[in-house]
Order: structure tokens, then sequence, then C-alpha cells
């Protein structure tokens, strides 16, 4: 994928001109009568989605016409912009009167995203140049991040598992001066990860704990905890086919909290930044954990096992009681856990959880503010006897099936009890389908609100 942005004043660039059906009367009146000529030709109507490429007197392409949605429109898509990647032909581009130059951009840049590690494509090469008052470095670092947890999740398990998750870690660590330990196989056990190990233990690669560490100490502590399950069968509770064919991007939380990691250390956040990745594969083999197992956690609780398939949760345990001891001022985990979360809220809105009111809103504000939408559910108190074991402290999923999604984060916040402030999300992680700027595949979820939440909590220097 070629780079997207350009300076601005770098090479002839074409002009962009939106448009929507309630302001092309007056926008066609403004062409030159050739260009009117030919639009009106074209039978082009300023419908969203809809462009025109003019042609100037010579033959080559003068500006492009796009359709976005009226300007009171009931639910804009501020990332109409992303169609525009697939529709124009090599060339560099500038915007002449984007509503919103800076979503434009980064709609551009996503859209222009192709996964090409398997079938090569042709690429044209598009360039965009900077919007004025918009910040190039700012849309760089978003764009790397989104291209990181693309590129993560839709890299089958093969070639994406616990090794080559460490391996992407390591690359960043490299990349911004950062900490890394790991720690492996059996010396899970050895320091107190039972629930780590006992998930990843029976697949080919051994199961470990990435910790990522970057920033002063004397900063507030910012702690992330991403699920990075590699690939997920269902364990002895196997899956149907139909539900294992996307378990590839069952990594998708450790993939979203490295991309979150990189914007934090790219702007330079004053924050000591702590990333925990629980890598593993949720394998069947002779030693694979079975339903009614117990297991001790770090945390000190013990776990009965309802449902193997249940397992992301329990990586997120271990490593949630690790970085609790430390007490940090934010304590953020993400992983893509419930089918119910989607049953409730559907695919492109992750639900949210925390005890902090202002912290729900700010998040709540920041998601909107960024086009990354979540939406906040209860932690309901009454559900937690969902959670009740006869034999252990708690079993690893609920009774009776309902409230899946609550259940889970009742479950992960047992092991949360010294952190001053505490966040879980329920990400997907995944484009169904493709929609403008979002390609069918693996998606970036809440990184972008998130990013924006932390630096107008710790102040971006």
């Amino acid at each position: 994928m070629h780079p997207v942005f350009v300076p601005a004043g770098h090479g002839a660039a074409v002009p962009i001109r939106f448009v929507s059906t309630a302001t092309w009367e007056a926008a066609r009146g403004n062409l030159d009568p050739a260009a009117r000529s030919f639009a009106e030709a074209s039978g082009f109507a300023a419908r969203a989605g809809e462009h025109l490429l003019l042609p100037a007197a010579d033959g080559s392409l003068a500006a492009v016409l796009f359709g976005i949605d009226a300007p009171l429109a009931s639910a804009p898509d501020r990332f109409m912009a992303g169609k525009l990647a697939g529709v124009l032909p090599t060339g560099i581009y500038r915007f002449a009167d984007a509503p919103e130059p800076r979503f434009s951009a980064l709609a551009f840049a996503f859209g222009h995203y192709r996964f090409d590690r398997y079938k090569k494509r042709d690429d044209k090469d598009l360039r965009l140049q900077v919007p004025d008052g918009v910040d190039a470095a700012a849309l760089s670092r978003t764009v790397e991040a989104v291209t990181l947890v693309r590129d993560l999740v839709n890299t089958p398990a093969n070639d994406m598992g616990p090794a080559a998750l460490e391996q992407a870690a390591r690359d960043l660590a490299a990349r911004h001066g950062a900490t890394l330990r790991v720690i492996v196989g059996d010396e899970l056990l050895a320091q107190n990860f039972p629930l780590i190990h006992a998930v990843g233990r029976a697949a080919g690669e051994a199961p470990r704990l990435i910790d990522l560490t970057w920033g002063d100490l004397a900063h507030p502590k910012v702690t992330l905890v991403g699920k990075g399950v590699c690939f997920d069968s269902g364990g002895l509770d196997i899956k149907p086919d139909s539900a294992m064919l996307l378990m590839k991007k069952d990594m998708g939380g450790a993939a979203t909290a490295l991309a979150l990691a990189h914007m934090v250390m790219d702007r330079r956040l004053p924050v000591r930044l702590r990333v925990l990745i629980p890598a593993v594969e949720n394998a069947i083999s002779g030693n694979a954990f079975r339903p009614r197992d117990i297991y001790p956690s770090r945390k000190g609780l013990t776990v009965e096992i309802g449902n193997t398939d249940a397992e992301g949760r329990l990586v997120l345990a271990d490593a949630l009681a690790l970085a609790d001891e430390e007490a940090p001022d934010l304590l953020i985990d993400m992983g893509t856990l419930t089918g119910a979360a989607r049953v409730a809220l559907g695919p492109e809105v992750p639900p949210f959880y925390t005890h902090d009111d202002g912290l729900a809103a700010d998040l709540a504000h920041y998601a909107d503010a960024e086009n990354d939408p979540l939406w906040r559910l209860p932690l309901w108190r009454p559900y937690d006897a969902m959670l009740d074991s006869k034999v252990a402290d708690l079993g690893n999923v609920g009774s009776g099936g309902f409230a899946g999604s609550i259940v889970c984060a009742l479950f992960l916040n047992r092991f949360v009890s010294a952190a001053k402030a505490w966040l879980h999300l329920d990400i997907y992680a995944w484009n169904p389908s493709a929609k403008p700027a979002r390609p069918e595949g693996g998606e970036c979820q809440a990184a972008r609100a998130l990013d924006a939440l932390l630096a107008a909590r710790y102040g971006a220097p």
C-alpha cells in the first residue's frame, strides 16, 4: 500500500469537490459551461457516494465531483469519502471543500487499505494532499494504527499464532524504545498464571504472557490488556464450523491494544504505559482443559469451567490480576468476547463497561467525536449470582444463558480491585460487509476513541 498523504503543494493536485443533492444546484451553476454540460450529459445527481470525473480541454482530469449526504441528513456517513479510493485513477488529489476535512482524509486512507499478503492486487498510487489545518502527523499515526489492527486480524492463524503475535509486540516495542518481557509455556505456572496456561497448553505453540512497558514511572499509570486468542476452536466444547470460520480474529483485542499503544507512544503522551497480552490458541488435544475442571487463578479465586469456549475471559483474568497489582490510574481491557454483545448491539457498536460515570461520559463523548461508535452497558450487580458455583469461588459462564456480555464483564470485574478506574470493552474487530472506508475483514474498533480520551485526560504535549 502506497503512502497516502503528501504535504500541501506537493505536485499538481486534482481538486475533489464535495456536493449533495441539497447543494448540487448551486454548485452546478459555479461550474464552467463545458463542465456543466458534461455533468448534465452524464446524469450526475450528487447522490451520496456518486462521483464524476470532469475532463479538461486536453483530455486530462480537471476535477472530481463527489456526492455526500445532505447537510441535514438524519444519519450522515462521515466516512463516505472512503469510496473515493476505489473509484479514482492514479494521481495526486486535494480536497477543495470537504465538510469535515480530517474525517474525509482518514476515510480516504482507510478506503485505500488492501490486505495483499497472500494475493497481490493492482494497487493504484493514490495520494492526498493534507488538508489545510489538519495535523499530518496525527493522520499518519491513526492510519498506521488502523492498518496494524487490520493486518494482524486478517492474517490467518497459521501465520499469526502466539509467537507471531509476540513478534508484532517486539517490533512495536523496538520502534518506540519500549521494554518487552515474555513468560512462555510452563514458566506461566512457575510465575502464577494458571488460567493462561490452562487455556493455551493444548496448542502446538506454547501459551505466553506478553508484557510491554514504556514511559516514566512517575507519570500516571495506564495499562492496556488485550485478549490474544490467536485461534479459538472452542476447545472440547468445540464450535460448529460456521462459528469457527472467523476465529482467526479472536486476537482482535490484542491487536487493538497494540494499535492504541502505538498511538500513545507515537504522540509521546506523558503516561507510564503497560500493555499485557495473554497470547494463546484454544486447541484440542489430550491435555486440553475440560468442562467442570477447576483451576486456581492469579487472584487466588478458584474458577470452575462451565464451557471451554468461554476461554477469553480466563486468560484476561490472570492478566488483569497482574495489572491490578500495581493499582494503575486507568486499567483498560478489550477483547472479542461474546456473541451476546453482537446480538444486543450488532457488529458496529461495541459495548463498554465501567463503574466510573465520569469516565463513561468522557468515552461516549470521544466515541461520537471520533466517529468510533461505542455504547455503555450496565455492570448489573444482581447478575453476579449467575456466576455462582457450588464447588468453586465462581464459574466462567453464567447460568440461564441470559445477559452474556454483562456476565462476562462481571466475571472480569472480580479480578480488579485496586485500579483507580477500570474500563472493559467487548469488541468485534471485524467488518462483515464492506462500507465506505471500512472494507470487509479485520477492523480497528475503539482505539481512536480511547486515544482521544487519553490525550484529553493526560495532556498530550
